[in-house]
């Protein structure tokens, strides 16, 4: 049976190679907090402490904080599995060829990613498992038999299912195919002709780095990719949105290596951007306007334990924001995370009921709300709460 609670899953990935002291020595915390934790009188810790702990195991965060919820495959044409064999196919070696998948009409493929997207931003996975396989494939056949005038839409195309398929696997907690996918689609693009596609395919990058708990890379990834961008003069507002959305991915790395005050500087910086904008915008399946600089403020102060800070910024999302489902669900577990730190817990499940109620499918594939219920339980019995807990496979 899988390691139910941090502390377990901490005692497990240590193991008999690292005692206790050992792994308070490596990561650098007080081995009074690794005590608790193993011992369940402590169900959670900083977020900064976590990070300095999965870097000491050497693994993700994501294996300390919570176990992934599998996903259900319908068949042996859906599912995780399914998604990594669309991914890493072997036709070429064998000698055959793409005609077993068939081919689709531009339009057609453009349909197909649009729906992907579609069910992505609306925390579908379990829609996504049944969809990605079949179309991972058919596009990568439509790219290849393109003729030469739809070549390069058809790359592009491409690109955007594989990133479809690197995004879903980050949620599903499998981070290693899904940087393939991102990586499969960098290299699709570049058979294209656009380049705030190509940067905003790097910018996904560094957010797959900031996943794997490498926050200097992703940083210096993003700004390097906003500094290609950096507007001079007139330029068009999809221009814009891409440069200010890869100034907010640089903002949410530093704030996780625990960079507050170029975190900040960073949020400011995008939050210009967005003022120049004046709304809030999706471009190349990436949102960015006034919305996502408040959802990031929020982020990065709860991320560097300003939770006091994170609810105040959380007051200035503006009514009927352009969020599309997922980011409100999330940026509702922030606020749920920042309530519970400063002694509310029920504004934090109010806050996560919310989240459950528009993001059903999004929530339970998600490791924050559980940690934040985790902690929420220990020191309250209503019978709400329990009832969630219950629904997301949280036991005190």
């Amino acid at each position: 049976m899988a390691a139910s609670t941090i502390g377990a899953r901490i005692r497990e990935l240590r193991g008999k190679v690292l005692t206790q002291r050992q792994l308070a020595d490596a990561a650098g915390v007080s081995i009074d907090v690794i005590r608790k934790l193993e011992q369940g009188s402590r169900q959670t810790a900083a977020i900064a402490t976590l990070q300095k702990l999965a870097q000491a195991l050497d693994v993700d965060i994501a294996a300390l904080v919570s176990e992934p919820a599998a996903l259900a495959a319908a068949g042996p044409t859906s599912g995780v599995v399914a998604i990594r064999r669309a991914l890493t196919p072997v036709d070429d070696l064998l000698g055959e060829s793409l005609v077993e998948f068939d081919t689709l009409a531009v339009s057609d493929a453009r349909r197909t990613v649009d729906y992907a997207w579609g069910a992505y931003w609306g925390g579908k996975y379990d829609l996504l498992g049944s969809l990605l396989p079949t179309a991972i494939s058919q596009l990568r056949a439509t790219a290849h038999a393109a003729a030469p005038h739809e070549r390069t839409v058809a790359y592009e195309l491409l690109a955007r299912i594989y990133w479809a398929a690197g995004c879903t696997l980050v949620h599903l907690g499998h981070p290693d195919p899904a940087y393939q996918a991102i990586r499969h689609a960098l290299e699709a693009s570049r058979q294209g002709n656009d380049e705030l596609l190509d940067a905003t395919l790097r910018g996904s990058v560094a957010w797959q780095l900031l996943v794997q708990g490498r926050y200097d890379e992703s940083l210096a990834l993003a700004i390097k990719t906003a500094e290609s961008l950096e507007p001079h003069g007139d330029v068009g507002p999809a221009h814009l949105s891409t440069y200010g959305s890869l100034i907010l991915q640089g903002a949410t790395a530093a704030g996780r290596a625990q960079q507050s005050q170029e975190a900040h500087a960073l949020v400011f910086s995008a939050g210009e951007v967005a003022a120049r904008l004046g709304t809030d915008r999706r471009d190349y399946e990436t949102y960015f306007g006034p919305s996502q600089v408040v959802m990031q403020t929020v982020d990065v102060n709860v991320v560097t334990e300003d939770y006091a800070a994170a609810i105040v910024a959380a007051r200035a999302m503006p009514a009927g924001n352009g969020l599309p489902l997922a980011s409100r669900a999330r940026h509702l577990a922030d606020r749920a995370l920042a309530h519970t730190r400063v002694g509310e817990p029920q504004k934090a499940l109010d806050a996560l009921l919310t989240a459950e109620r528009i993001g059903p499918d999004w929530i339970k594939y998600q490791s924050l709300p559980r940690r934040i219920v985790s902690e929420l339980l220990d020191g309250d019995g209503r019978s709400a709460l329990r009832g969630f807990a219950k629904r997301l496979n949280v036991h005190d």
